[in-house]
């Protein structure tokens, strides 16, 4: 029993950070578990789990829905991608071991196919930057902030589309390798906070145009 509840636990927490379930949908219990095929228990139970991690909201008289998402949230996260990842990449520049710096290279190109696969670029690397701070508490919070940056990551990613592909936030990555490379922290930190003000207004735009925003 308790497989079967983190199962749907962790299916249902991924479908809505990747916007398979969209901000504000109905979840119906009986519709979920049949979809899953497990009863309603451990439905009700990954409800209860996501309602905590505030990806799901009571809606009254009515059940469950994804929460829409909030643009104070959005502006929060944004901030502190920018505390995290410049603290991650100055410590980077002056700790990490040549080898490790090396090893950001396989960042420098990413499948531009689609919005999922370049969303799936984007969250290893910025990942990747948090490992190898060495502080697993500033991992860990960043793979955190990163699950929920998805989402926006989703929206944003569309907009960015629609305003010329992919290859400005790609020649942002490899600028900053190239200032960690250099073991230039300060430059390294500036351009991650300069990479997150232009996801900011990406992320501003996409949020403007959609009727899922709280």
């Amino acid at each position: 029993m308790a497989l079967a509840r983190n199962k749907v636990f962790e299916m249902v927490r991924r479908e809505i950070l990747s916007c398979e379930l969209m901000p504000g949908v109905e979840l119906r219990e009986g519709e979920l578990a049949q979809r899953y095929g497990v009863s309603k228990s451990p439905v009700r139970d990954a409800m209860q789990k996501l309602e905590f991690e505030g990806l799901v909201e009571i809606e009254p008289r009515r059940g469950h829905r994804v929460r829409p998402i909030s643009v104070r949230d959005a502006e929060d996260l944004l901030e502190l991608r920018v505390i995290l990842e410049g603290a991650a990449v100055r410590k980077i520049s002056n700790e990490a071991s040549d080898e490790e710096l090396a090893g950001l290279d396989r960042f420098r190109t990413a499948d531009m196919s689609s919005i999922e696969a370049f969303a799936e670029y984007n969250r290893n690397f910025h990942h990747a930057l948090s490992v190898l701070s060495n502080n697993q508490r500033l991992a860990e919070e960043t793979k955190r902030v990163m699950e929920f940056y998805d989402r926006l990551c989703v929206i944003s990613l569309s907009t960015l589309r629609q305003e010329g592909g992919f290859e400005g936030p790609l020649a942002d990555h490899n600028a900053i390798i190239d200032a960690i490379q250099a073991r230039n922290g300060t430059l390294a930190a500036r351009l991650a906070h300069k990479h997150v003000t232009k996801s900011r207004g990406q992320i501003m735009r996409g949020l403007e145009s959609r009727p899922i925003v709280a």
